[in-house]
């Protein structure tokens, strides 16, 4: 049982950091979507809504306002007599309905006047919009004063965020029924479109009412006519022919007149008759703002927590704000795409503080990981610097200490074959052989000590004014030796050139190698190319040779350090692996470049640039 619970934690425990992070995120997505954050969404709503294209409009509905031309020419408020003459022409045009829109209790006139207008409203069944919820019981206590009784009084009351939702007094939403039964706006959209109550989308339950987020339109969208035109028939009676007809007030006199909007917070930013004619058309058009359930709100804001915290956990700060700014744009463009082509409001509140709060709960985490893993490696460098040392003061100390001996051998041998004393041919071969591994033993060491000087930086240009050719030919004389035991013939075709500013000692070590490697990998009785010019401001040194070539795959590695190419590990000639490396780097305090082409069995061309202009 021990084992098979070992097993189990052995198994799950790489993944627990992975699972905890998952959690926290899933978590504060969870904590965040109970917080209540109306007053910043709906300020991202009303960016929204200013954002969309307009919505087009049913072309059901007609405004008639009280304006101030209206009040200009009359000298006066139009009285019931007015009221009276402006429905009798209406209704010779057969409208669906006429609702007032402004109290008809406000209209001034003698008894008969208003009992006469109250004559004409029964028999066309004029409604007013009544501004608050009535229920049946209490029908009659709200209806109108004798002789204004006949008018239909029906709730149609408009919203605000005062005391609930965002809390800023701006009119959003519309009541669509209240205790089960549609209000006036919503009862006349069904009249017009023929929908049900359960036909219409981005209702909403509150309290005891359905409500819906209007379609707002930009004010002025809707050409409100003019009470005293229609009343003197200088507009069509035809236009108002099976429409619904508002009567309202725009006079800038009464702020209650108004609502403030999405697109506005003035006082006087829309009429009220305006207000309902965009109620009337969000339902008639079946337009209302549709909000996706709780759980799409939620998803959304864990998909982008898991997101941030992955992305400060396991991303460069750099890359990781880069990637969460790229999130940040495209979740805000698909929702302002979402809310201008479907209608579909997606909340965006939570899913932006879930991106701060994530970032900044998990970023001091990050931090702590850093600083420990900063530690881990500030005491991993200074054990490898410790050893890098002791290993460069080693090879150092190694090296001095085999020259000696290594020199003693070579003299002793040197003396041996020079005596007069006659030596066998065996011996000869012998002493031959150990001059010629103490030669190879030197090459070694030298190398050894030219990386222990470049990993400790100790390499400083010794610059001085030298002709390329001439330390070229002094190098072919030396070598010339290793050239004639395998009848290797080396031509040279050198451009004259000017002298140039290089480390003598450097670039002889360089050109030495890639001439000792030329006579080594070819064989016997090829042709060796070296040749000089200059270009563009560069001395051009190339070492061609005809011997087996190097594979194109190990080309670009054959610079690395104790590095050899397969053909050479297999080969009798010994090397190790730090010439072309030592060459590289030479060249490259030089402010030059090294490169080689080459193909198997059709030989190698090496070539050196050094600039003629270094200092």
């Amino acid at each position: 049982m021990n084992k098979t619970l070992m097993s189990f934690v052995k198994t799950i425990k790489p993944w627990l950091p992975h699972a905890l992070r998952v959690g926290l995120a899933l978590g504060i997505a969870a904590l965040l979507t109970q917080i209540r954050v109306d007053n910043i969404e709906a300020l991202t709503y009303d960016f929204r809504v200013r954002l969309k294209p307009t919505s087009p409009v049913s072309g059901d509905v007609e405004i008639i306002n009280i304006d101030q031309h209206t009040q200009r020419l009359l000298e006066r408020i139009p009285d019931a007599k007015d009221h009276r003459k402006l429905l009798t022409k209406l209704f010779k045009a057969q409208p669906r309905a006429v609702v007032y829109v402004v109290d008809p209790s406000q209209i001034h006139g003698s008894d008969l006047e208003l009992a006469e207008l109250t004559t004409v409203a029964e028999e066309f069944s004029v409604y007013m919009a009544h501004p608050m919820l009535l229920e049946d019981e209490l029908a009659d206590q709200y209806r109108l004063p004798y002789p204004l009784d006949g008018f239909k009084v029906v709730s149609s009351p408009k919203t605000s965020d005062d005391r609930s939702f965002a809390y800023d007094g701006v009119t959003r939403r519309a009541i669509f029924s209240f205790l089960g039964e549609p209000v006036l706006n919503a009862a006349l959209a069904s009249s017009v479109n023929g929908l049900q109550p359960d036909d219409y989308g981005g209702l909403f339950k509150f309290k005891r009412t359905t409500q819906a987020y209007v379609d707002f339109r930009p004010t002025g969208t809707y050409r409100a006519a003019s009470f005293l035109s229609v009343m003197n028939d200088e507009i069509p009676a035809d236009r108002f022919r099976d429409k619904i007809v508002l009567i309202g007030r725009d006079t800038k006199a009464e702020a209650n007149d108004y609502i403030t909007t999405p697109f506005s917070r003035d006082v006087t930013a829309m009429s009220l008759a305006e207000y309902h004619a965009n109620v009337l058309d969000t339902f008639i058009l079946n337009r209302a703002p549709i909000l996706p359930p709780a759980w799409v709100n939620f998803l959304v804001t864990a998909l982008i927590s898991l997101l941030t915290v992955m992305v400060v956990l396991m991303l460069r700060p750099a890359k990781g704000l880069l990637i969460l700014g790229i999130t940040l744009a495209i979740f805000i463009g698909v929702s302002h795409l979402l809310f201008a082509s479907a209608g579909v409001w997606l909340g965006m509140t939570h899913p932006l503080i879930a991106i701060f709060v994530c970032y900044y709960f998990f970023i001091p985490y990050r931090l702590i990981i850093e600083n420990r893993k900063s530690w881990e490696y500030y005491q991993k460098n200074a054990l490898l610097t410790q050893v890098e040392e002791l290993k460069s003061n080693f090879l150092q100390m190694m090296s001095h200490d085999l020259k000696t001996p290594i020199a003693r051998i070579q003299g002793m041998a040197h003396m041996v074959m020079t005596d007069s004393q006659p030596v066998s041919d065996s011996q000869r071969e012998a002493l031959y052989t150990i001059q010629k591994s103490t030669d190879e033993l030197n090459e070694f060491i030298g190398s050894i000590l030219n990386l222990s000087r470049i990993e400790s930086k100790e390499i400083r240009l010794q610059l001085k004014s030298k002709d390329i050719n001439t330390l070229l030919k002094t190098i072919i004389e030396k070598l010339d030796y290793l050239a004639k035991k395998k009848n290797i013939g080396i031509i040279t075709e050198f451009e004259p050139l000017f002298s140039i500013k290089v480390d003598e000692d450097l670039l002889r070590q360089v050109f030495t190698n890639l001439l000792e490697n030329a006579i080594k990998y070819s064989p016997e009785e090829s042709k060796i190319l070296i040749s000089t010019e200059e270009m563009g401001g560069q001395v051009l040194v190339q070492v061609a040779d005809q011997g087996v070539g190097i594979p194109k795959e190990e080309q670009e590695n054959i610079f690395m350090k104790f590095y050899r190419s397969k053909d050479a590990q297999i080969s009798p000639i010994k090397g190790s692996g730090l010439g072309l490396y030592l060459s590289n780097y030479f060249v490259n305090l030089h402010h030059g470049t090294i490169s080689v082409e080459s193909e198997p069995q059709h030989g190698s061309t090496f070539t050196v640039s050094l600039p003629t202009d270094l200092s």
